[in-house]
């Protein structure tokens, strides 16, 4: 993909604003910090179900999800000189790549995504879902968060002991799952009701139907779906020499035609928005290069006078108006932008097409071969 060069084609080339396509829905647009939900009527969802022999049950709730390329790190929503709000390519890379482990997922056997169909690059037709209210961190490598908890003496994540002597960014014994809850969860013993707590094993056997899971099942399936889906991606990535060093999932139920209720992937997986990649040959080297949004976290940790801001959670207000009244360098977004899509046409194994006017072709596919178009 050739990347734009001028501060303006950089602005003309991102879609930042994603929330007001004239997509046919009768309820309002849910808007992310990257993508935007229009939820279907239930005539249009039954439709597309019966036109397009979608594997769901013929009342399922359908959406139309739209990504666009905001840029996202600690919170808040970042933008670059001249107004430009967000980053080449970003989004059809983010996409591109979850399309990609998605498939090779069914393909290979694991679980079904929440996608049904891809009409645009940018675009997703999704099933409604009962979401797992767990946020499952995958980690092979200490690094981190971990590693500050680990480096100044911390032993125990989430239920898991780890070894004394472990170095910053070596691979850990084994793979950790570290989950942490999904929105503010009440009534679990020992589970602070608020959102993003770390919690351990037992927390999620003891109390797995607040958790969403049906049964003790469900949660040894959730576990191995963890597994699978990142040993998956890490044995992809180790043929293009990339270290998949951790990852998020998340998961939901969803039922078939057939009445059948089954344990999905959902959201997007292996990216590198939820991820960290490293270059393989740089890490044998003994140094990190991120092929991930963290490299952007740190540009942005190295580019304020004042870190902390962005690690306090309880300088929050601070940290808000620093993206509010802060555009960022323009290098610094095409940095990000080199970043995303560099990795995701090496996963891909294909060039990244960039639309040239995204919202005029997601209007036009929605409108001719999907009828949602009002």
């Amino acid at each position: 993909m050739q990347l734009p060069d001028t501060p303006q084609a950089i602005k003309d080339s991102v879609l930042a604003v994603n929330d007001d396509l004239p997509i046919r829905t009768d309820r309002p647009v849910h808007s992310g910090k990257v993508r935007s939900v229009y939820w279907l009527t239930e005539a249009d969802s039954r439709r597309l179900i019966a036109e397009k022999g979608y594997d769901v049950a013929p009342d399922a709730p359908l959406a139309i999800m739209v990504i666009s390329d905001r840029i996202s790190a600690f919170d808040c929503i970042w933008r670059g000189q001249g107004d430009v709000r967000g980053v080449p390519g970003k989004g059809a890379a983010l996409n591109a790549i979850s399309n990609h482990w998605f498939r090779l997922f069914r393909e290979q056997g694991l679980a079904d995504s929440h996608i049904l169909d891809i009409p645009h690059p940018l675009v997703w037709i999704v099933q409604k879902a009962r979401p797992v209210m767990i946020e499952a961190i995958c980690r092979q490598y200490i690094t981190g968060s971990m590693w500050r908890a680990y480096s100044k003496g911390e032993r125990s994540f989430c239920g898991i002991e780890l070894p004394e002597g472990l170095r910053k960014d070596q691979k850990l014994p084994e793979l950790l799952i570290t989950p942490s809850t999904k929105g503010i969860l009440k009534g679990i013993p020992g589970v602070p009701e608020a959102d993003d707590v770390n919690i351990t094993r037992a927390d999620i056997e003891a109390n797995f139907g607040a958790f969403n899971f049906r049964s003790l099942a469900d949660v040894g399936r959730y576990e191995t779906l963890l597994q699978e889906g990142f040993a998956l991606i890490s044995r992809e990535l180790e043929k293009i020499d990339q270290v998949f060093v951790d990852t998020k999932f998340e998961f939901g139920f969803v039922t078939d035609k057939n009445g059948v209720e089954k344990l999905i992937y959902m959201d997007e997986v292996g990216t590198p928005d939820s991820s960290r990649i490293w270059d393989g040959g740089e890490y044998r080297g003994g140094r990190i290069v991120e092929n991930s949004k963290e490299g952007f976290r740190q540009f942005l940790l190295n580019h304020f006078p004042d870190p902390d801001i962005l690690l306090n959670k309880e300088r929050m207000g601070e940290r808000l108006a620093l993206a509010r009244d802060n555009e960022l360098p323009l290098e610094a977004l095409l940095q990000i932008s080199a970043t995303y899509v560099g990795i995701a046409e090496k996963i891909i194994g294909a060039p990244l097409a960039l639309a040239e006017n995204p919202k005029a072709e997601i209007v036009q596919v929605l409108r001719d071969s999907y009828g949602l178009i009002n």
